[in-house]
């Protein structure tokens, strides 16, 4: 993944876009770039401007203003190819829910002039029944969601845009989500993740952008916004006649880690860690606000 990033898949430049008739721009003057191979998560509240950015990137809303470049070329003077190369996952399933999970992939591998997936391999690696002669109306909310997951897969994307992939998965299928998007960026497929889980932000994403009200409030890896922000303490937990101990120790400078070490030598260390804030709380100290606020 990131070791291996090397050239822009995307470049923004002051993108500002503001919806007819609304009474201010939902985004404004956006900078940032994306690298081959990146899995890049797009972090913000709910009307902070991710889906927005999405659908401007994939030329579903048009009008904006600033400079876009996709593939080394300007957005706009991109064809029809340009939907050959990027796959895209919505939220919410958009299937044709009359048909079966392999004619839904078998109709959408149509529209693509390049060589697709078969869709059987697909179903196989989402977990999805392969010979099911089940609509797709059948299905439950996991299941299309990771239907949609494959759907998008189908023309073997260059640029993958991901929107809340993980959602309404049980723990089993979200981790094979996770691993699949893994999977691609390790083989150079570059990954656009817009999320609210912020614990699957900070496990999978090379590098994370805050978007608060429209404007990047910071862009950074995931490891180095924690660190920024880490009030390095250890936290012991040790056993004695009472039950359990807990103290915490400054662990900044040579005097504290030696008085952690003192303290330890001869007590019953039950666990040892540091209090790392979470991705989650590194933005909400950043920005003040909710991921639903």
């Amino acid at each position: 993944m990131a070791d291996s990033i090397q050239e822009a898949i995307l470049r923004v430049r002051g993108l500002t876009y503001r919806y007819p008739g609304s009474l201010g721009p939902v985004l404004r003057g956006l900078d940032f770039e994306i690298r081959e191979g990146e899995i890049f998560g797009f972090l913000g509240p709910n009307g902070s401007g991710k889906s927005t950015t999405q659908k401007l990137l994939t030329r579903i809303l048009p009008g904006y203003q600033g400079e876009v470049e996709v593939f080394g070329r300007d957005l706009h003077s991109l064809g029809g190819d340009f939907y050959n190369r990027i796959g895209v996952c919505f939220e919410f399933p958009n299937l044709y829910e009359k048909l079966t999970a392999e004619e839904n992939l078998e109709f959408y591998g149509g529209f693509f002039d390049v060589p697709t997936e078969k869709p059987s391999e697909l179903l196989e690696r989402l977990d999805l029944p392969l010979g099911d002669r089940r609509s797709v109306a059948q299905y439950s909310k996991g299941m299309k969601m990771r239907l949609v997951v494959a759907r998008s897969l189908m023309n073997r994307p260059r640029f993958w845009f991901l929107d809340e992939p993980t959602a309404g998965q049980d723990p089993e299928h979200a981790v094979r989500v996770r691993e699949l998007i893994r999977e691609k960026a390790a083989s150079g497929t570059t990954v656009f993740l817009t999320t609210h889980n912020m614990a699957v932000a900070d496990e999978l994403c090379d590098r994370v952008a805050f978007l608060v009200a429209g404007e990047i409030s910071t862009l950074d890896t995931p490891r180095q916004l924690k660190l920024r922000h880490s009030r390095k303490i250890a936290r012991v937990e040790v056993a004695n006649g009472m039950g359990v101990e807990i103290r915490d120790f400054p662990i900044q400078d040579e005097f504290g880690k030696r008085d952690l070490i003192e303290w330890i030598r001869d007590r019953d260390v039950q666990t040892i860690h540091t209090l790392e804030p979470s991705l989650e709380d590194v933005f909400l100290k950043m920005t003040g606000r909710g991921l639903f606020g």
